[in-house]
């Protein structure tokens, strides 16, 4: 085979996507949450010192658009009433109790310790011989101040495990049944496995009266030290709200809560006038930062507003009947009809709310999981259609005879919505909904 290879000059043309600046900061902006946005245009204020950030006026918290109808609520309420008090800790609480008793400064020294080795909830997680070693105190003397912490308020404090917690509380309860508490100290596991029909026998007591125990038992409080312990608010700000008006479905973008990016053309104007090159060339790249920033955030708002609204075609049902009539739907089918990239909108629906008259929730929501359904129609069910349907048929079963599984199972599939009965247990155990024999009473 003769092959000639002789140098020359070739033409060839392609295409390509070339990934510039102002293109990484539109596909940055548009998957920002609200809070993130925010935080990246006061970055960009800072950077740039042509650009200013105005302030939205402070409102109350649940007030929304005028367009939408909705009552504002800052005549009412002061937002700030909403905002928890976290700086008065369980801490302070056993110390301000601590405080009416005389206790040496080395007993001191263990109570400080030990309030520091309790979680949130009110456990010690730190067991009294380690303790001891680590303060190089006698043991006795670290189960004294122990036990003055199980003594103190909200009962049930300083507990090792949820079982001690659990009888710390009957032990000081006054109406407390006998049964309840002897359960607990000496039959805990059995009791919590349910297995109830052999511990009625070896107690010699009936069915019901363990029942009896049992409701009296679910009155206590496994995390008594919970009510101290606050996480900041997660207050979220939703992007778009939806109303009803009618048979007809208003839209609205959120967007007034955004601080405002301003140019300062007077400084611009001020520098503009200067000689300087490399002046003239500092600002001229500011300037048109700026016009690329205010362009990426309207495609930002604009890209926002066209996904929201056609979840809300594809979803109608949903917003007049709630999360029960959540239809099948995927973020392809929302980017062939927008005529987008999938990846788009992926980007759209990351930390994106929408508030609804069935509440706020986040766009990624009305993307639900589809199941195949036998239906003669071929429609998807979705699984949150499903695990509505399981919450509603547990919540009116009869408590004596429990449904099973199996029996939900059947009735889903004769209401035309077919899973298999180890999906039933998949989407029961998600929704914390327990067992058919865990959700048993016996009076």
């Amino acid at each position: 085979m003769n092959m000639q290879m002789k140098p020359g000059l070739w033409q060839q043309q392609t295409m390509k996507l070339t990934m510039t600046q102002e293109l990484t900061q539109a596909i940055t902006l548009l998957q920002y949450s609200a809070q993130e946005l925010v935080e990246f245009l006061e970055s960009k204020a800072v950077e740039n010192p042509f650009i200013q950030l105005e302030a939205p006026d402070l409102k109350a918290l649940y007030k929304k658009d005028r367009q939408t109808g909705v009552k504002s609520q800052t005549d009412d309420k002061n937002w700030i009433e909403h905002i928890p008090d976290s700086s008065y800790t369980i801490t302070d609480h056993w110390n301000t109790q601590f405080q009416l008793m005389t206790l040496t400064k080395s007993q001191r020294r263990i109570l400080d310790f030990l309030l520091h080795n309790m979680d949130g909830n009110g456990y010690m997680k730190i067991e009294s011989s380690e303790a001891s070693i680590l303060l190089g105190e006698e043991e006795r003397e670290v189960i004294y101040i122990l036990n003055l912490i199980k003594r103190m308020e909200p009962s049930g404090i300083g507990a090792r495990d949820l079982q001690e917690c659990l009888l710390l509380q009957l032990e000081r309860s006054l109406d407390a049944p006998f049964l309840a508490e002897k359960i607990v100290r000496d039959h805990f596991t059995e009791f919590a496995n349910k297995t109830w029909k052999p511990l009625a026998k070896k107690l010699g007591v009936e069915l019901n009266e363990i029942q009896q125990a049992a409701d009296f038992i679910q009155t206590l409080n496994p995390k008594p030290g919970a009510c101290f312990h606050h996480d900041a608010s997660p207050y979220v700000r939703p992007d778009v709200t939806v109303t009803l008006s009618g048979d007809t479905i208003e839209v609205h973008l959120l967007d007034e809560d955004l601080p405002k990016v301003i140019f300062q053309r007077d400084y611009y104007e001020e520098l503009a006038a200067h000689s300087d090159t490399d002046v003239k060339r500092f600002i001229r790249e500011k300037e048109k930062d700026y016009q690329w920033l205010l362009k990426s955030l309207e495609q930002r708002q604009q890209t926002i507003q066209r996904v929201g609204l056609k979840i809300v075609q594809k979803q109608r049902d949903f917003f007049f009947s709630g999360p029960g009539c959540l239809q099948p739907l995927t973020m392809k089918e929302v980017a062939d009809e927008l005529s987008i990239h999938e990846s788009t909108v992926s980007r759209t629906v990351r930390g994106k709310y929408m508030q609804t008259p069935f509440g706020t929730y986040e766009l990624k929501f009305f993307f639900p999981s589809g199941l195949a359904a036998a239906q003669s129609d071929g429609e998807g069910t979705s699984s949150n259609q499903v695990k509505v349907r399981i919450e509603t048929l547990v919540a009116a079963e009869d408590k004596k005879k429990p449904l099973s599984d199996q029996e939900i199972c059947t009735i889903l599939k004769e209401e035309g919505l077919t899973v298999s009965r180890r999906t039933v247990a998949k989407y029961r155990e998600q929704l914390n909904i327990p067992s058919s024999s865990k959700r048993k009473r016996y009076d």
